[in-house]
């Protein structure tokens, strides 16, 4: 058996809830001054509320960060920090989305460390200290709260990642509760997001491992089943728990077993069409899933009767082929937008979207099958005008 290492938050709590629990936690560490980072969205639909009273109630000073955007500039993250060192808070917490999350792992680095941002883009590069991190998500989707993954929308806007160990949290707090306003829309993409994470740690050509493969297995069970029920009925607390579960499974997956060509080509959409990011990745998985049949024919063959049970007995190339087909199901039952077209992306804008996406080498390495730019040109092109593959 191959070596291989992996890395998680040394606390995880899962309970309906659970984000009352947060100045508990606090106090645990002996700070008074605590950053909340949060987006307006989040915060004006009250999922901060109980939580910020709670730590005021229990004698914190806090500082409220709600100008968190979608894919995070590296400006509001760089204004973050200033305001956490200028507040000298003593502890960064963060209920939101990923763009929310990730923010919050930044300002906790950078805040503590005299690293500046742009010298920390890469992988181990973030060695320096952090103030103490806690995540609660508000979406089933990213799986920031597990990940030590930061993504950054630089001021070319080009995707960057922060990858460091560092960034893991002290404490992913998940609340399942939190999840039940989200719209069937933003439920669909992020929930498509966490498959994706799931399949691609499940393929992935560089640190594949064991752990990661049972923990992306058990997630893609846990989202197929339940994706379709939580668009269709926000409400239902049970399958919205299996989707935050699936989520965060998916998570630790693909933080040790990392992603790769949907999510390469996923991001220029994000970066310069403000596309959210899972529906970026819905928008090019089936056309990636078919391009990386040839060399992943037989992973997409294990993982074909966890989404689709009546693909046991089947030869390896049907169970593979009636995979991706099973994915592109499920895209068209959550009324993901089927094509770019929909999203307002022209066939002129393609070539700089290949373009781009020739930039993210530290995800496409990952890919099961090399990507070219011709490649990458001709998955869009594809997405562009198929619109009946989801």
């Amino acid at each position: 058996m191959k070596a291989f290492t992996f890395q998680a938050p040394p606390n995880i709590l899962f309970e309906a809830g659970a984000s009352r629990k947060l100045a508990e936690i606090v106090a645990g560490y002996g700070v008074t001054r605590v950053m909340m980072v949060t987006d307006k969205g989040v915060r004006s639909a009250g999922l901060t509320k109980n939580a910020e009273k709670d730590l005021v109630d229990n004698g914190c000073e806090l500082t409220v960060f709600e100008d968190v955007e979608a894919d995070p500039p590296s400006h509001v993250i760089e204004r973050a920090v200033v305001l956490c060192r200028e507040k000298r808070i003593g502890l960064v917490a963060s209920i939101g989305g990923g763009s929310a999350l990730d923010t919050a792992k930044l300002v906790a680095y950078l805040a503590k460390s005299p690293d500046r941002l742009d010298d920390i883009y890469g992988v181990g590069l973030a060695k320096g200290e952090r103030l103490p991190l806690l995540l609660v998500p508000t979406t089933a989707g990213t799986g920031s709260e597990v990940t030590p993954i930061a993504i950054v929308t630089t001021p070319t806007t080009e995707k960057k990642g922060v990858v460091s160990p560092r960034l893991l949290p002290d404490w992913a707090i998940l609340d399942p509760e939190l999840t039940l306003g989200l719209p069937a829309h933003v439920t669909a993409a992020t929930g498509i997001d966490a498959m994706v994470h799931a399949i691609e740690a499940y393929t992935s050509r560089h640190k594949k491992n064991p752990m990661s493969d049972q923990l992306a297995r058990q997630a893609l069970a846990l989202l197929t089943a339940n994706v379709r029920v939580v668009c269709a009925d926000g409400s239902n607390l049970e399958a919205r728990s299996q989707m935050l579960l699936g989520s965060m499974l998916a998570g630790m997956a693909f933080a040790n077993s990392p992603v790769a060509a949907v999510h390469a080509l996923a991001y220029p959409i994000g970066a310069i069409f403000h596309v959210p990011h899972g529906l970026s990745n819905a928008l090019v998985l089936t056309q990636v899933l078919r391009f990386n049949l040839p060399k992943a024919e037989a992973l997409y063959a294990e993982l074909a009767p966890i989404v689709d049970p009546k693909t046991e007995g089947l030869s390896i190339s049907q169970k593979a082929r009636l995979f991706v087909d099973a994915i592109a199901s499920i895209c068209r039952d959550c009324n993901v937008p089927a094509s770019l077209a929909d999203v307002g992306i022209t066939a002129k804008d393609l070539n700089k979207l290949a373009e781009d996406a020739m930039k993210q080498t530290r995800l496409l390495v990952n890919n099961p099958r090399e990507v070219s730019f011709g490649d990458a040109l001709a998955i869009y092109t594809e997405a562009f005008g198929n619109r009946s593959a989801a």
